[in-house]
């Protein structure tokens, strides 16, 4: 087989319907859209949802629970996650991003106590629970809460 030679698998490429190109197409004249309505008319049809004028299922429905707009959204970081650092390293957001423990470097930051770290760590974070900090004040670390 030379590369000339190869082309697609049968049915992997599908010429584009074009409609509204003449009777004779099979796709002229309403091109598909029926006759006559919202639905045939440019830039016209239902919203998502939209039942006919009748109420939304979206709204018969009840609702429950209370949604928190000002909630604090944290990146979590275990100890178990540390092990990669090496011994008296400051670490931070930029780089829990870098080593790729976090998304992206302007997360907030919180730090918890699963697993153990057994070397000195200077940490910059925004939250750290209390097992944490005695974890890695324990191992000669420290940790500093950086506000954002």
């Amino acid at each position: 087989m030379r590369l000339h030679e190869l082309k697609p698998p049968k049915g992997a490429r599908k010429v584009r319907k074009r409609v509204g190109r003449g009777e004779g197409s099979g796709w002229g004249k309403t091109a598909g859209r029926g006759s006559k309505g919202q639905g045939s008319r440019s830039g016209g049809n239902v919203s998502p949802g939209f039942e006919g004028g009748q109420m939304p299922l979206q709204r018969r429905l009840p609702k429950r629970g209370f949604f928190n707009i000002f909630k604090k959204k944290y990146a979590l970081i275990n100890l178990r996650d540390l092990a990669g650092f090496e011994a008296g390293s400051v670490i931070d957001s930029q780089g829990l991003a870098a080593a790729g423990l976090i998304k992206k470097p302007d997360l907030k930051v919180k730090l918890l106590g699963q697993g153990q770290v057994d070397k000195p760590l200077i940490l910059k974070v925004d939250s750290v629970s209390a097992k944490a900090r005695q974890a890695v004040e324990a191992a000669g670390g420290s940790v500093e809460i950086t506000v954002k």
